[in-house]
């Protein structure tokens, strides 16, 4: 396993995943690519003529997507500061789950790891799961990592 993938959001859960990623890496000796992927938000148009509405994606400011990169760059780096992990962080914009496959293709990665946060039903239908999209895109294997078990 020369390659792997992992996806960053900066919550609780892409940080639990880092963890995996840190152990794989240093028993196979990969090296890393961390990606942050910021997604445009839609907004609702109302409909003209009695037409549906529709969701439109304004441009993102570019100023906004490098703040966040940035602060997320330097978090990745704070985490496998000292960790003996060869990592690249790369910040892309678009649809999360089709960036990060997209890059892990690009990247020929072995694996992409992401972390997930357990979402609510209702959230999983309206938005979707970045990880189950991962899962379903990757012609890698993909390592989905569950929350820890408080209790």
């Amino acid at each position: 396993m020369k390659t792997i993938l992992a996806g960053y959001d900066g919550t609780q859960a892409a940080e639990h995943a880092l963890e995996r990623v840190a152990e794989l890496a240093r028993a196979f000796g990969s090296k890393v690519f961390v990606v942050s992927v910021s997604a445009p938000e839609p907004v609702a148009i109302p409909g003209a003529f009695g037409l549906m509405p529709y969701d439109y994606s304004p441009p993102v400011s570019d100023v906004l997507d490098d703040d966040l990169w940035t602060q997320h760059r330097t978090q990745v780096e704070a985490f496998f500061a000292g960790r003996h992990v060869p990592v690249e962080f790369v910040g892309v914009r678009g649809l999360p789950a089709e960036e990060i496959v997209e890059l892990a293709e690009d990247r020929g990665a072995d694996l992409i790891v992401v972390g997930t946060r357990e979402a609510g039903f209702l959230e999983r239908l309206l938005v979707g799961s970045v990880s189950q999209g991962v899962a379903r895109r990757a012609r890698c294997d993909v390592l989905i990592v569950h929350p820890l078990e408080h209790g």
